[in-house]
């Protein structure tokens, strides 16, 4: 089984591109017929469609790892549990598992990548639904501490309420710029006259 391009993706942190190796290697060696189950990097696999949100195909991963070694990996079950946590949108959660276990060197690299990217999400949820949150709130969904997740917020121009622990949301400008093409106005124009006559 060769799994240099899986190496690769992991060395140059394209942790985006790991779920597709790992599916194509998957099938590739499948179809060959070699016994795979057993040496397959599973945990790294589930992490790959964790880390592109694809928590359906998670799942089915999931249900597809033989019984044994799902017993027999404690850090592809700390690696399910934190899909799990994203499947049922436990926002707080996420960051406590990810938190709990002690990542292999080989995981360590995309988990922590994971969490940042998990964090933006959050951060980018919480300014696309609210115009002002509490401070326990916004530390829950971030994972942080309360004042880790005040000064996060801050550095991105929101603003802090400390009487009432509260946090105004700055919300991001929508900038958007119509450009007028003239062949466009042309078969505008066109297809009305059409239609009135």
């Amino acid at each position: 089984m060769d799994t240099s391009a899986l190496n690769e993706a992991l060395a140059f942190k394209s942790y985006d591109k790991i779920a597709d190796i790992c599916d194509n290697l998957m099938l590739q060696v499948a179809s060959e017929g070699v016994a795979f189950q057993d040496e397959w990097p599973y945990a790294i696999h589930l992490l790959g469609h964790i880390y592109i949100n694809d928590i359906n195909s998670a799942r089915f991963l999931w249900k597809k790892i033989p019984v044994a070694v799902k017993e027999s990996q404690p850090e592809l079950q700390a690696v399910w549990e934190i899909g799990q946590r994203v499947w049922m949108k436990d926002y707080g959660g996420v960051h406590e598992a990810i938190r709990e276990f002690s990542w292999s060197p080989q995981t360590q690299g995309i988990v922590a990548a994971f969490s940042e990217l998990y964090t933006k999400r959050m951060f980018e949820l919480l300014v696309s639904a609210y115009s002002t949150i509490s401070i326990q709130d916004t530390a829950i969904f971030l994972g942080m501490t309360e004042e880790d997740a005040a000064n996060y917020a801050v550095q991105r121009g929101w603003t802090v309420d400390s009487e009432s622990q509260t946090m105004t949301v700055r919300k991001h400008e929508v900038a958007t710029e119509q450009k007028l093409d003239p062949s466009k106005l042309q078969r505008l124009t066109e297809y009305v006259f059409q239609l009135e006559h």
